[in-house]
């Protein structure tokens, strides 16, 4: 942290890492804003471009991100911050050893942003829990629908203006008629 806050105070602007510098140079138009801290770099694109920057961190020698560790929003609201909603990406790449983080601004009224679960499987249920929790919309997505919560369930319980003290809808114990069996006892 100290990092980010001396150049903060000292007006110098921040250092560009390698993985900033490539993709400005590949996204010259879609990069918005970008820092490093130890390290990892993180940058910020515009939201039309996501899918064909992930696409080039993955494919591309010089990325290789063979995985997306994570996903998740921020709500910013209570940071007077616009756009509202910020979309936080983790990759890693095993090849380079080293990680990405990767964010997307979106508004409140447009809370809509592309599925890249056919880019990584493991995204599927990441953005899932994302649009549970915070209500964003994952375009393209195969299956979104609630994963955490239950279908009745009213409202995204992480968003900064979600009513603390909200009651639920009580729903009857579902019975489960079948039972799946995952190989251990055939």
């Amino acid at each position: 942290m100290s990092e980010e806050i001396s150049t903060k105070e000292t007006g110098t602007p921040p250092e560009t890492g390698e993985l900033t510098t490539l993709l400005k140079q590949e996204f010259p138009d879609d990069v918005t804003d970008f820092h490093a801290h130890r390290d990892d770099e993180t940058v910020v694109i515009k939201r039309d471009a996501l899918e064909a920057v992930c696409r080039f961190l993955r494919d591309d020698t010089r990325c290789s991100f063979e995985i997306m560790m994570d996903l998740t929003a921020v709500d910013r609201l209570e940071m007077n911050e616009t756009p509202r909603f910020e979309m936080v990406y983790h990759f890693k790449s095993l090849t380079h050893a080293r990680r990405l983080r990767l964010k997307v601004r979106l508004t409140e009224d447009d809370c809509k942003i592309a599925s890249i679960h056919h880019l990584w499987k493991a995204v599927d249920w990441y953005e899932r829990e994302c649009f549970d929790m915070f209500g964003i919309v994952f375009e393209g997505h195969p299956d979104l629908r609630r994963i955490l919560m239950y279908d009745e369930f009213e409202g995204h319980p992480l968003r900064k203006d979600y009513p603390i003290d909200k009651q639920q809808p009580l729903m009857e114990l579902k019975e489960v008629e079948e039972r799946h069996v995952y190989g251990r006892h055939s």
